[in-house]
């Protein structure tokens, strides 16, 4: 199955609620009950109120016209919001940064973001970099055991300390056997947090500052890990975490889970943080790279393919 079948496929719930309002408009044409139903539509797909408003307009410009026009205005106007957040692949981050390129993933618990940086540490192998995983999410065994099986799975080396540990020891030993082992780009797993707690924001915002100081410059990126099955609170979390640390980068992940991928055009309208990463299922192909136009199209398309 190709990038963009995927991509529908794991759209799907999110497009079945959109779609019957395209349905309607195709059928009916543009009259006030229908722009009624693609405004609500939007609405229940959680684009968020002021990127709802501002693509139902573009569709009142429209009226009395082709619905197929419409529908491609419209499909138009998503991808235009999109785009401010497309952003070039990982592995061309990698190849044109400093060497080794440092990534802190962040992010509250249970999104995925273990997997999703070692799903993307396999990707950057198989592109003939050499990726390096640290386990600084000593809170949990398991967090460490889990890195550890994706490590010989996909055939990383890994930098570990016991349980318990100074999370900021880890990355301060991670990035010396970075440099001494010569590796592209260094993925620091860390520790699922709630935005809220003060004390655990203090313990990402000390990581930071051991990498600037070892590093200057680093880390060059810090990608935050949001499920994209919480909708709008994914932008809520996206907001505060930006605000206490600073993100450069998004993941959104379980998109094939929801009806509320949505989100991510919500994300692009408020935030304008690069989304580098999406991902629409399970296996380690299905974390992707975010196109601007190929999302607008799969989630607004109208007859299945």
């Amino acid at each position: 199955m190709g990038w963009i079948d995927r991509l529908k496929e794991g759209l799907g719930k999110t497009r079945k609620g959109v779609r019957r309002s395209l349905m309607q408009l195709m059928g009916r044409g543009l009259d006030p009950e229908v722009l009624e139903e693609v405004e609500a539509s939007l609405l229940g797909a959680d684009v968020g109120v002021r990127t709802t408003d501002r693509l139902v307009e573009r569709l009142r410009e429209t009226a009395g016209g082709d619905p197929r026009e419409s529908i491609q205005a419209l499909q138009s106007a998503m991808a235009d919001i999109l785009a401010s957040v497309e952003s070039k692949p990982m592995e061309e981050l990698i190849r044109t940064g400093p060497k080794p390129f440092v990534i802190l993933a962040v992010g509250v618990n249970g999104v995925g973001k273990t997997t999703s940086m070692a799903k993307l540490a396999g990707r950057l192998r198989k592109q003939g970099l050499t990726p390096l995983l640290v386990a600084a999410d000593t809170f949990r065994a398991a967090a460490i055991e889990q890195l550890e099986v994706w490590g010989r799975r996909i055939g990383a080396d890994v930098i570990k300390h016991r349980q318990g540990a100074d999370p900021s020891a880890v990355v301060f030993d991670g990035l010396a056997a970075a440099k001494a082992r010569d590796v592209d780009v260094m993925l620091i797993d860390t520790a699922g947090r709630l935005h809220t707690k003060i004390n655990l924001m203090d313990e990402l915002k000390k990581m930071k500052r051991v990498l600037d100081r070892e590093y200057p410059g680093s880390p060059h990126e810090v990608l935050l890990t949001l499920d994209g099955t919480i909708g709008q609170n994914a932008l809520a979390q996206a907001k505060q975490f930006h605000e206490a640390i600073g993100i450069t980068g998004l993941v959104l992940t379980k998109l094939d889970g929801t009806a509320k991928g949505g989100v991510v055009v919500a994300i692009a309208e408020e935030l304008a943080i690069p989304v580098r990463l999406i991902g629409i299922g399970e296996q380690e192909e299905d974390l992707q790279d975010f196109r601007a136009q190929a999302f607008a199209e799969a989630l607004l398309e109208v007859h299945p393919s």
